[in-house]
């Protein structure tokens, strides 16, 4: 049996379409990744593993939890981590993740993915106001569709893979300018990214009712993360097609943006 946390996100909607014999481990069933007593982990062989909080606080006792019934655990981390862990409060998270799931006894295979191109779809709401999406920049990196982390996911959790760390990108490095380009071509329009100060940026968020600390996570993340030029082959090489395009993630969800 392979569970799945983290299974109504935009990876785990995804890997439940492409592993539909896998059973969610959401609050819907009770479950809750805070409170490890209530994991029904009874069968379970493999656990696809989002770790949905700001700290690594829990994560061992979670995994300790897994250990008692499961053999193996593939972790969805950050491509950021090979720039060191204290690069920015999302890495560490992703960082300190890793090495408890590497000292958790169980067989792991761990997931680096770039950029989510999902994360446009926070600029739905600016795009049916207008033309111009604003927000904090951040570096270029090679962009990649949850649904091929899905399929990387899916052919891992099928055929174990221990104590491997693959590093999944889309590819293209793409700068937000490049992804609000591409979007407008997806949309018909003309579209233009204006960039907002890091500080203006950060009052908007808490302005909107945004946790102080998911705040100072965003910002750290933008502010701080390194550009980077890496594109890799691992989706051609794991599920033997070649990753999306973020302009074939764009044309696949036009009607988020309407």
């Amino acid at each position: 049996m392979i569970l799945l946390t983290g299974a109504t996100g935009n990876v785990g909607r995804e890997l439940k379409a492409l592993l539909p014999e896998a059973r969610a481990l959401d609050r819907s069933s009770g479950a809750d990744l805070a409170r490890p007593e209530t994991l029904e982990l009874e069968g379970a062989d493999s656990v696809f593993l989002i770790w949905p909080f700001l700290t690594s606080d829990g994560a061992s006792a979670v995994l300790g939890k897994i250990a008692q019934h499961a053999r193996r655990v593939v972790y969805l981390s950050s491509s950021a981590v090979r720039f060191g862990a204290d690069t920015d409060p999302i890495t560490r998270l992703h960082a300190d993740l890793e090495t408890a799931v590497r000292a958790s006894g169980l067989e792991w295979t761990i997931l680096r993915a770039d950029t989510f191109a999902s994360n446009a779809l926070g600029w739905a709401g600016q795009l049916r106001a207008g033309d111009v999406v604003r927000g904090p920049n951040s570096a270029a990196t090679a962009v990649i569709d949850p649904a091929d982390i899905a399929a990387v996911a899916a052919a891992v959790l099928r055929d174990s893979q221990p104590g491997t760390t693959h590093t999944l990108t889309g590819p293209d490095v793409l700068s937000r300018t490049d992804q609000v380009r591409i979007l407008g071509d997806a949309l018909g329009r003309e579209l233009t990214f204006d960039a907002t100060p890091f500080d203006d940026a950060r009052a908007q968020l808490l302005a909107d009712g945004r946790p102080p600390a998911l705040v100072e996570a965003l910002i750290g993340s933008a502010q701080n993360r390194p550009a980077s030029d890496l594109v890799t082959t691992t989706v051609q090489d794991v599920t033997g097609r070649p990753a999306c395009t973020f302009g074939a993630w764009a044309d696949r969800n036009v009607a988020a943006f309407g």
